[in-house]
């Protein structure tokens, strides 16, 4: 059966829109404000956009009090959106801050809910290195099992969930594969509780601490250094 592709490409035909998706591609929810600050246009602006977005299904709105919040659909709608940055121009850099940012998401940055860029691609070669996952980024090995739930993370839980456990997804800066699905996610969750690696305040990048540069080395036998 054949697609009908050129309802997403309406949708993401506007700069705008893609300013909003690139927010959002860290998994996180804001508001209309936010985001039509943002990228620097009304608030009226911003609705028809976001109207366009909800409408080709790549966005959800969920009402909290008085205001509505915008997120990714799910996990593979972002997984589609990263690979379509393959295909797209990286957008203009206008300001030295600009080019540092784009200089800071090529080196760590969430991609929806798991760590993407060098970081994210060091973390999937460890992984294979050190025999904890195959080399297509898909089966965990018994090494590997037991080395996560010394981290807390038990794979045979994660197994159960709909959500697929191990995926590898294009990087867009990188051009190789990081890990995503669930398994993707907890080594993030991990990451993040223990202040290995800290989120920015404003878009998707994430800054890796003293102690995340130790963990790691001493954890995950990281040898790129990073």
């Amino acid at each position: 059966m054949s697609r009908d592709l050129s309802v997403i490409g309406r949708a993401l035909s506007a700069p705008t829109r893609s300013a909003f998706l690139n927010m959002l591609m860290d998994g996180s929810a804001r508001p209309a404000g936010e985001l039509s600050a943002a990228a620097g246009v009304s608030a009226s602006t911003a609705s028809e956009h976001l109207s366009a977005l909800l409408d080709a299904g790549l966005i959800v709105c969920t009402p909290r009090g008085r205001q509505r919040f915008y997120a990714i659909t799910d996990a593979d709608v972002a997984s589609a959106l990263e690979r379509l940055g393959h295909l797209c121009p990286p957008a203009p850099e206008i300001t030295y801050r600009q080019a540092a940012g784009a200089r800071d998401l090529a080196h760590a940055r969430l991609c929806y809910d798991h760590l993407a860029g060098r970081l994210g691609i060091a973390l999937a070669h460890s992984l294979v290195e050190n025999g904890w996952l195959a080399t297509d980024l898909v089966d965990v090995t018994e090494r590997g099992a037991a080395h996560l739930r010394a981290q807390g993370i038990e794979v045979n839980e994660l197994s159960q969930a709909r959500r697929r456990l191990t995926r590898g997804c294009p990087d867009w800066t990188e051009r190789r594969p990081h890990l995503a699905g669930s398994l993707g996610s907890a080594i993030a969750q991990a990451f993040i509780e223990r202040a290995w690696v800290v989120r920015r305040p404003v878009g998707r990048g994430v800054d890796i601490t003293r102690a995340g540069h130790l963990a790691l080395k001493e954890i995950w036998r990281v040898s790129d250094p990073l």
